[in-house]
């Protein structure tokens, strides 16, 4: 790398007139300066949270960094927590000021996705999630239409969430949820506001967990609770014209398309605003009796595992009978 053109907070940045995307005109100094805008938006959602990031280095593919490299300043403060699928330590980052901030943007960290959970209470998720992820094709009016219905869904039961672009294609719905909630109240919860959302408009809403099972209808993901994580409010995604994951009135829905909010366009919208703040409630209690009910509903990721292994011992089986 070459020696800092810019120093900002502390932080030397470095090869600001680099491409970012292929294909496009955006260069690193673009990326730089759009999170330096909206630092103090973004950074009251990343705070104190486990942070994985996508990063896009010169010439190679993106990557998931979850665990920090060894050239990590030492002022970048961290947790370390037990990954059992890889069976060691991850020291994930908590990015929790802007010269932290400053240093993924000089690193090609495009997109920020902070845990649902903090590392100082890591037992505890701070919001249920329901993630709409629509079919193939310019689908997002079909993903509004679904948002109304987890809306619906929330006020039948007592509770409000806010919602926002994911950056890509679909919606995320947040609803914070009381300090005392576990991890798996709130993952039950989760799975009844799917069904309840998919009873509602099952033209349109699908729980179904495998894809060729969904019939062109938006997917209500139940399964974002206890470690998952869930891109940050504001940040950039890794696609043509970087988008950014951007707060949308309810009512603005059928209004918008995820394609109106970019690094370019959303710093001039916010002006001095933090609309995800403005829009998001109260803490607020879990009915007891939704959580009851999301228990009796399967964990979709178990369910499909055993669905995978039924349909492939169906596929081997003689076809004439013998």
């Amino acid at each position: 790398m070459g020696g800092a053109e810019e120093t900002r907070d502390g932080v030397d940045l470095t090869n600001l007139g680099q491409p970012l995307l292929a294909g496009s005109d955006l260069t690193k100094r673009d990326l730089v300066d759009y999170l330096d805008a909206v630092h103090e938006r973004i950074l009251p959602g990343l705070r104190d949270r486990p942070l994985s990031v996508v990063r896009l280095l010169r010439g190679q593919e993106p990557f998931m960094q979850k665990n920090l490299p060894k050239y990590t300043p030492d002022w970048v403060r961290r947790t370390a927590i037990w990954a059992e699928t890889s069976h060691r330590q991850v020291s994930y980052a908590l990015c929790d000021d802007r010269r932290t901030l400053l240093w993924f943007a000089n690193q090609r960290a495009i997109e920020y996705h902070p845990a649902l959970v903090t590392a100082t209470r890591p037992e505890q998720p701070t919001h249920l999630v329901l993630d709409l992820d629509p079919p193939e094709g310019d689908a997002f009016p079909t993903v509004a239409r679904v948002a109304g219905a987890v809306r619906r869904a929330l006020a039948d039961v007592g509770l409000a969430g806010a919602v926002k672009t994911s950056g890509a294609k679909g919606l995320h719905v947040f609803v914070p949820v009381h300090p005392d909630s576990t991890a798996e109240e709130v993952a039950a919860a989760t799975r009844a506001l799917a069904v309840h959302t998919e009873r509602l408009d099952p033209q349109a809403a699908t729980t179904a967990f495998i894809r060729e099972d969904r019939g062109g209808r938006v997917f209500v993901d139940p399964t974002r609770a206890g470690g998952a994580t869930v891109v940050a409010a504001y940040s950039p995604r890794m696609r043509p014209g970087l988008p950014v994951s951007f707060p949308v009135a309810w009512d603005d829905l059928d209004r918008v398309t995820p394609g109106d909010f970019t690094v370019r366009t959303v710093p001039a919208m916010l002006g001095d605003r933090d609309p995800w703040a403005g829009a998001m409630p109260p803490p607020q209690r879990l009915p007891a009796d939704l959580v009851a009910e999301g228990r009796t509903i399967p964990v979709p990721r178990v369910q499909a595992m055993h669905e995978g292994k039924r349909r492939a011992r169906a596929r081997r089986l003689p076809q004439d009978g013998r």
